[in-house]
């Protein structure tokens, strides 16, 4: 069923990335200046931002506003503002872990220095607001709405952002598994697919009732999405993850598997695993030895039934709008697609 989704992807692909393309900000200056300017700041934002993977996330802008009756065409200044933020999250994300790749590349810091990778991903949040805007085919009343709500959004980022490098910050392990539900919710979920399909359902003419319920659709799938990106980083593909293999160990991340198997593990095993989270440990061995004792905890069996259970639920929410008059049929057949995708992609 996760097919559906892919040739969704695959279909509106163009035109994001036309969107982008257009939306590449420029010097406000011309002449010597300019040049500095875009070396420094426009340059090394549109390169990171091109880097972008499957771009579902403003692809889900695009599916909110067709479930509802408008054009993918309605959302795209929407869709461009969410992989903005996107982008801006990341660089950001990557200076506060010390990250050395991203998408196979080194971070964005790494290559430019931290100072001018704090001023590009500064950059691409302002961008957020213009493109949206700029956007002259939104009624200001949709414009308005559709910002406030991307704020709510990053607001809520920023939150699961506090808590999952506090209690790094702080080695807290006394954490529970609603503890990780809630982090994993507001740093993931709004921003990967909630607000995408919200955002997308409100400017397209959408009723208030369908637009939240896309919502809270998308949060159910959004944290099956990265309860995924937990296992893959785990137990995934060692080759194509390369070196991003098993890293949430070596930053000590706080994970469902994680969490789950410290609160199933007798004394002994739970304090080898937390030895080995807080040592940040990055040899083979350990990191194999980490990712077996998860295992005994039964943090990878139950992330995985989660994950294909939250899954489920969004699926059993398509059908609910649908029944209710809200999304169309090959709408509801998208977006239970969408969530079977989260749960089965194998990147």
């Amino acid at each position: 069923m996760a097919e559906l989704f892919v040739d969704y992807l695959r279909r509106r692909l163009p035109l994001v990335e036309a969107a982008l393309a257009d939306a590449a900000a420029r010097p406000l200056t011309q002449g010597a200046p300019a040049d500095d300017l875009t070396s420094y700041l426009y340059a090394p934002v549109a390169r990171f931002t091109a880097s972008g993977g499957k771009r579902v996330r403003p692809v889900l802008a695009l599916l909110g506003s067709e479930a509802v009756g408008g054009r993918a065409e309605d959302a795209l200044s929407c869709a461009v503002a969410v992989e903005l933020f996107q982008s801006a999250a990341l660089i950001h994300d990557d200076i506060a872990d010390e990250g050395e790749l991203r998408r196979g590349e080194p971070c964005l810091h790494r290559v430019e220095g931290t100072g001018l990778a704090i001023n590009a991903g500064d950059l691409a949040l302002a961008q957020v607001f213009e493109v949206v805007l700029a956007d002259e085919g939104l009624s200001p009343e949709r414009k308005v709405r559709a910002l406030s709500e991307i704020v709510a959004m990053e607001r809520h980022t920023l939150e699961g952002q506090a808590l999952d490098l506090g209690w790094v910050r702080d080695r807290r392990w006394d954490l529970s598994t609603e503890d990780y539900l809630y982090m994993v919710r507001s740093k993931t979920a709004w921003y990967s697919a909630a607000v995408p399909l919200f955002v997308g359902a409100l400017v397209g003419g959408g009723s208030e009732r369908a637009a939240r319920g896309l919502l809270e659709l998308g949060l159910t799938a959004g944290v099956a999405f990265q309860l995924q990106d937990d296992l893959l980083n785990l137990v995934g593909d060692a080759a194509a993850q390369g070196k991003d293999f098993r890293s949430d160990v070596t930053e000590g991340k706080r994970t469902l598997a994680v969490v789950w198997a410290l609160e199933h593990l007798g004394d002994d095993g739970r304090a080898e695993l937390i030895a080995l989270l807080d040592a940040g440990v990055s040899d083979a061995p350990r990191l194999e030895r980490a990712v077996e004792l998860i295992e005994l905890g039964g943090g990878i069996d139950r992330c995985r039934a989660l994950a294909r259970e939250l899954a489920d639920d969004a699926r059993e929410r398509a059908d609910a709008l649908l029944e209710a008059g809200l999304v169309s049929a090959e709408a509801r057949d998208l977006l239970a697609s969408m969530a079977d995708f989260f749960v089965e992609r194998a990147g």
